[in-house]
């Protein structure tokens, strides 16, 4: 069996990566905050998870059935739990690589539902160039509604990317970043195009004109206003699983709808950075509680591991329920279509 250490590089980095954040989001707690930790989660709604592993395990499902819809134009009609067991165990896998569940997770459909591979990955871009889209719209509303809150958080996160030690905007750090982007666009388009004829070359070439097809498929969409009613659903239901959240704890309950949509937003940003937002949900989470007033090493903390660890108990359990089915379903499948 052949090692790939590149793989093994990347779960190694995103690792420790996450473990540094979990340190730094709790290296000055100190036993007197423990005992608060441990007193607020005692005295909080624990029924509250309940409803909240619910909300999330429907908006998985609201995902998968999004997904199959932008299949349809492209003629593929997959199950309903192939769809949703992939979207699951894709989930899972990304916990441990990042980005490696949404390869890994059209692969499975691939074999199973026998769909082109290159088109899938194409509809995975079209799902995130949305929910980015939707992203930037529950930004907009935390602006709007909490600004006070949400944009002194989001100005001291970006002074730490984009300014200086003096505090200053540092144009040379996004004179570079845009560089370095427009570079890596002229390069890969220069090679694309003057050495089409080698072979590796025009295999991507293909590869990239089935992922366009798949990018296509929201233009061809004949249920336009249900692919929107489920990405609508689905991100409600991201956020009122938040707002549910929130009331775990009394001293959160307070933050309400508003809350709970800076919340999401400022929870999202951590989900990105590590696989499944590991050390830094939880940290972006109690720096935001701050802001509320609310102490960072008790309240915030508490506050974050809980809501990361419903989102993390439903990958978990649902990803590993789904990779011990979807191989026992699809033989009974194949069997009934036989006969």
């Amino acid at each position: 069996m052949k090692i790939n250490f590149k793989s093994i590089l990347t779960y190694v980095f995103f690792f420790a990566l996450g473990a540094f954040f979990v340190w730094l989001s709790v290296k000055d707690i100190n036993k007197k905050n423990w005992e608060d930790i441990k007193y607020a989660i005692a005295h909080g709604r624990k029924w509250i998870i309940i409803p909240v592993i619910l909300m999330l395990l429907l908006a998985h499902y609201v995902r998968a059935i999004r997904w199959k819809l932008l299949m349809e134009p492209m003629g593929y009609k997959p199950s309903n739990f192939n769809s949703f067991a992939a979207v699951m165990i894709g989930y899972l896998v990304n916990m441990g690589v990042p980005r490696l569940g949404e390869v890994f997770k059209c692969t499975l459909l691939a074999k199973y539902e026998k769909v082109k591979f290159d088109k899938l990955i194409g509809t995975i871009l079209v799902e995130r160039a949305i929910d980015v889209i939707c992203l930037l719209f529950i930004f907009l509303l935390a602006v709007f509604l909490q600004g006070d809150i949400f944009g002194q958080f989001m100005m001291e996160k970006l002074k730490e990317f984009f300014h200086d030690k003096t505090g200053s905007l540092s144009y040379t750090k996004l004179i570079i970043a845009a560089g370095a982007f427009i570079f890596l666009l002229l390069v890969f388009y220069i090679i694309i195009k003057r050495f089409g004829h080698i072979d590796i070359v025009s295999r991507i070439k293909v590869v990239i004109k089935n992922i366009l097809h798949g990018l296509t498929s929201v233009q061809h969409l004949k249920k336009k206003k249900i692919f929107l009613f489920h990405t609508i659903l689905m991100w409600s239901l991201y956020l009122f699983s938040t707002y549910a959240g929130l009331f775990a704890l009394k001293e959160t309950e307070h933050l309400g709808l508003a809350g709970a949509i800076t919340v999401l937003a400022v929870g999202s940003v951590g989900m990105i950075i590590t696989p499944n937002g590991i050390g830094a949900y939880q940290l972006m989470i109690a720096g935001l509680m701050v802001l509320y007033g609310l102490d960072e090493k008790t309240t915030g903390t508490a506050s974050g591991w809980l809501l990361w660890s419903a989102q993390t108990f439903i990958i978990l359990v649902g990803g590993l329920i789904c990779f011990a089915l979807i191989s026992r379903y699809n033989k009974k499948r194949a069997t009934l279509e036989t006969t």
